[in-house]
């Protein structure tokens, strides 16, 4: 108990560092896959870029890129701190991601639901926002809360470049201590708490959704 309590002020700055980390990647990388998306709808000569941008960053490790931002941008005169290398590097990666999932929530309008609204004159844009978004949006948000859980999860690799997140904290009292029981007890109850109320934030999104397209 005695070291539970001697650590726990390390883990709630440790866990606020990881909190920012993450909602901070995630939002913006949901802003970034909104926009891939909307590109791809509504300039056809961009869907193919958008595609490429989605491979690439799916089809290599987060660890890569965040190497690249943090040790490979000094060399072209563009030096990140810890920190904001691993935003930047975490809202790409989360954005190829988030970008796949508004991909395939708008893919599950019902295509008849858009030719009625051409046929009755109304506009691509208003498509858009008043038809497609706001049944996509509703059908993808328990979709993206298992991204944001994901992109918390992801953070962990920034304890590598000596981000002092929650896995970096629990291995450097690790290394301090040689106590190995509660801190990294600690590490796996901030986890849990962090993504059990990602999950539940989700849902009740969700839940209010639902209710408000069937009201």
């Amino acid at each position: 108990m005695n070291d539970f309590l001697t650590y726990l002020p390390d883990f709630a700055h440790a866990l606020w560092t990881t909190l920012y980390i993450s909602l901070a990647a995630a939002a913006m990388g949901a802003v970034v896959g909104f926009g891939l998306n909307t590109l791809r709808l509504w300039l056809p000569l961009c869907a193919w870029p958008c595609r490429v941008y989605v491979w690439l960053i799916r089809g290599t490790p987060f660890l890569a890129q965040l190497f690249v931002f943090y040790f490979g941008l000094p060399v072209l005169g563009v030096t990140l701190d810890a920190v904001t290398a691993t935003v930047l590097a975490l809202t790409l990666y989360s954005g190829a991601y988030f970008a796949e999932l508004f991909r395939s929530a708008w893919n599950s309008v019902p295509k008849g639901q858009l030719e009625a609204a051409r046929v009755h004159g109304i506009g691509g844009a208003q498509i858009f926002w008043h038809i497609q978004a706001p049944q996509a949006l509703a059908f993808c948000l328990p979709l993206l809360g298992n991204q944001v859980i994901l992109t918390i999860k992801e953070s962990a690799v920034a304890s590598i470049i000596t981000v002092p997140e929650l896995t970096q904290t629990a291995g450097q009292i690790v290394s301090n201590t040689y106590s190995y029981v509660v801190p990294y007890t600690l590490l796996v109850l901030s986890y849990w708490l962090l993504t059990q109320a990602v999950g539940l934030g989700a849902a009740w999104l969700a839940q209010r959704a639902t209710r408000y397209q069937k009201g």
